[in-house]
């Protein structure tokens, strides 16, 4: 059965609750909680997507294009497409947003994808999705929402894709694809 995002799933790790509030071609939303000192895990950037956080509880710092940026309730924060960004909650109190990824495009998807990598348990020390399965699982869905660490270039990214998809289709890893999306 595909994983459904409507149901909160969190990340132990890095202390990060996510649950879809609506998604459509136009946008995806989420509500996206974090409990004090928690964090993203690492900085990225959304290829073809505006990141936007609307701060209802606590104070987000997001790093924004290497510079730090702060909301707290009734603030929106904005990562435009193509820019770097990483967030935390510094605080001692929880952090509430709703984000929207804007255009949605296929963000359902790709939050399936790192949902069902997430519960399985294929997560580091620092709360990343294993890298090759979620390489991999982008890959097979043909996925337009892409969010790509910053550290790498796009080129070396997609050859990761392309590289992790002939590895992971020789190691079956289509199985967690149908089993964490809706898709055959």
């Amino acid at each position: 059965m595909a994983i459904d995002l409507y149901k909160p799933f969190t990340n132990p790790i890095t202390k990060e609750t996510f649950r879809c509030i609506s998604s459509t071609p136009e946008a995806y939303t989420m509500e996206w909680s974090v409990a004090p000192g928690g964090y993203v895990p690492f900085e990225h950037v959304h290829v073809v997507q505006d990141e936007i956080f609307h701060v209802e509880r606590g104070e987000i710092r997001a790093r924004i294009d290497r510079k730090d940026h702060y909301g707290k309730a009734g603030d929106t924060v904005v990562a435009p497409r193509g820019v770097r960004h990483i967030a935390h909650n510094d605080t001692d109190v929880p952090l509430v947003c709703i984000v929207e990824y804007k255009p949605g495009l296929d963000h359902y998807t790709t939050m399936q994808c790192f949902a069902g990598l997430t519960l399985d348990g294929e997560i580091d020390r620092r709360g990343l999705v294993n890298i090759p399965k979620i390489m991999y699982l982008l890959k097979k869905g043909h996925i337009l929402s892409l969010p790509r660490p910053a550290f790498t270039p796009n080129f070396a990214f997609r050859f990761g894709m392309d590289l992790f998809y002939v590895i992971g289709s020789a190691l079956g890893w289509e199985t967690l694809y149908k089993r964490y999306t809706f898709k055959a």
